[in-house]
């Protein structure tokens, strides 16, 4: 068997870096994520160091990157918590289409785009970074917050209006007709509502197959099941990432606490990577005549999202802290920006551009907007030493509790 030395140079290199990139970040308590992106701008097409023999193998682990955090962060609800928290939540979608889809709906008109490039721009602005967000609310340990199951209840909405949006952006670009359209929505809607009612009804069953003692075969089960669901949501036009977190919704208790453990190691490779491929798909030399103009909606989006969070994090009960948690949290943009621009950039050479350029914008001052919002204050000891990984926190609750008189946001108990 041939062995690709180039490739394993080039990539035992990156992971190298990586390990100290985050190890750096660690030091003084912060999450690695915007570095891992710099640095794939510095290793991407038009960087200072690029790596063209490991770009297949980074594009490859990015997809299971995203779709292990995507699985482990649905490992965090219940079907149950999950259609009450959605319930609650059916006015924060709202509001946060509302205020972010707008902006880029009118920064589309007033570039003169045409209807497909509008409704693509109005798209990346809208939905947040599920990915991103999800490992920062591990690496700052707020998955036990107040505030935290609103902002975890935004984005899965966030990730079923994509279900929808997708096909009818991928309908629009081609110029399909308008009953085209409205069957692909249609469709995905049935899909996903179907995938849900299953999750909920048999989902017990799931988690008795994929939970046996032995840990490596919870590891292969788990994993092969989850990409064959994501593989079979791809098809219908439906996310992957949408597959798997109705896969980590159907394991509840011990079976999920096993996954959680069993499932780290690998989900924080690949998340890594999935963050340093964001950066590798951004050529700097191309992003700099968009700059100005994506500076702007990245300001204007960044507000309108930490209103979104405002709004919905009240909504649990937190304090004007939390909620400010809540808002900086969702600032972060990232992977569906890049499949909208995948989608429509063929066709629009500008939108290609300005997107890059406001998602490498949004993915790294995101997470630093969520990492100087307001805290209560230093873990205890115990919690420290209870959430040493990414998503090893206790199960948040959806049930709304009363507000704690301090108004940090933070859930009791």
């Amino acid at each position: 068997m041939h062995t690709p030395v180039a490739l394993l140079l080039e990539l035992g290199i990156v992971l190298t870096a990586l390990s100290l990139i985050a190890a750096g970040a660690r030091r003084f308590a912060l999450t690695p994520v915007p570095l891992y992106l710099v640095a794939g701008l510095a290793v991407g097409d038009g960087g200072i160091a690029p790596v063209p023999a490991a770009r297949e193998f980074v594009d490859t682990g990015a997809a299971i990157g995203l779709i292990l955090l995507l699985l482990t962060l649905g490992l965090d609800f219940t079907a149950r918590e999950f259609t009450a928290s959605l319930r609650r939540h059916r006015s924060s979608a709202l509001v946060d289409l509302v205020l972010n889809a707008i902006p880029g709906a009118v920064a589309g008109w007033l570039f003169g785009l045409d209807a497909a490039g509008v409704l693509a721009l109005s798209g990346a602005t809208y939905v947040s970074s599920s990915g991103i967000i999800a490992r920062l609310l591990g690496d700052l340990r707020r998955l036990g917050n107040r505030e935290t199951p609103a902002v975890l209840s935004v984005l899965v909405l966030e990730d079923f209006a994509m279900a929808a949006y997708l096909p009818l952006l991928a309908v629009v670009t081609a110029g399909g007709s308008w009953w085209e359209a409205l069957f692909a929505v249609v469709a995905a809607t049935a899909v996903v509502g179907a995938a849900v009612g299953a999750s909920s009804r048999w989902g017990h069953h799931v988690g008795r197959v994929l939970s046996p003692a032995d840990a490596e075969q919870v590891l292969l089960r788990l994993l092969g099941f989850t990409l064959v669901v994501a593989a079979l949501a791809e098809m219908v036009h439906v996310s992957a990432a949408v597959g798997a977190f109705l896969v980590g919704l159907t394991l509840t208790g011990a079976a999920a606490e096993r996954a959680r453990t069993v499932l780290g190691p690998l989900r924080d490779l690949f998340a890594a990577v999935f963050f340093l491929a964001l950066g590798m798909s951004a050529d700097p030399g191309q992003l700099l005549p968009a700059l100005p103009a994506a500076a702007v909606l990245a300001l204007i989006t960044a507000i309108t999202k930490v209103a979104t969070g405002w709004y919905a994090a009240g909504r649990e009960g937190a304090g004007r802290r939390g909620r400010l948690r809540a808002g900086s949290a969702l600032v972060a943009r990232g992977e569906f920006s890049v499949v909208v621009i995948g989608l429509a950039a063929t066709a629009q050479d500008r939108l290609a551009a300005l997107v890059t350029c406001y998602v490498i914008l949004l993915a790294v001052c995101g997470p630093v907007l969520t990492r100087l919002a307001p805290t209560r204050g230093v873990p205890s000891r115990r919690a420290s030493e209870r959430a040493p990984g990414m998503l090893d926190q206790p199960r948040p609750s959806t049930a709304a509790s009363a507000p704690d008189p301090a108004g940090s946001g933070t859930r009791s108990g």
